[in-house]
């Protein structure tokens, strides 16, 4: 568990316990009916953003855990792209066990992040890694034929559909 799940448990029980402590000792201490509910009403005033805050923190370390076994899956990728140079995309999404859309997806957010160079066809389904020197030309690595900017570090071939990624 991480901190700020433990955190945001501890404060939602935190929160709770104060709401029923409160109640509690106002049922029991209170002469009238007014003071039973004043007590009670005081202690939900300081339960309630307690649980409240708790139940934020919880969610949100919920959504940066999958944020991050995002990162450590495209990590992944990346690794098995530069370590083999050549990986094919239906034996990546098997082995990472996500979609060829996935895949895509994290392709290119790795390359507007700058961590990948290289190129990909599709057609084929190979994700080809290449040092960026190597791919500053005007010609498809995959064919020959004359390149078109695509936008965004893309680069498309009109030829065959290669996308070379700088």
């Amino acid at each position: 568990m991480t901190t700020s799940r433990i955190l945001g448990l501890m404060l939602i029980a935190g929160g709770v316990v104060l709401c029923l402590l409160s109640a509690a000792v106002s049922l029991t201490s209170a002469q009238t009916t007014g003071g039973r509910v004043l007590g009670a009403v005081l202690g939900a005033l300081l339960g309630i953003p307690l649980m409240a805050i708790g139940a934020f923190i919880l969610i949100r370390s919920q959504q940066e855990a999958r944020e991050l076994a995002v990162v450590q899956q495209q990590k992944k990728l990346l690794g098995m792209v530069r370590a083999q140079g050549r990986v094919n995309i239906a034996e990546a999404a098997l082995e990472l066990r996500v979609s060829r859309d996935t895949i895509k997806e994290w392709v290119y957010d790795l390359v507007h992040k700058g961590l990948f160079t290289g190129y990909i066809n599709w057609d084929q389904g190979d994700l080809i890694s290449a040092d960026a020197a190597q791919m500053r030309t005007n010609k498809c690595p995959h064919c020959g034929g004359e390149l078109e900017l695509a936008g965004k570090g893309v680069v498309h071939c009109p030829y065959c559909g290669t996308e070379i990624f700088l």
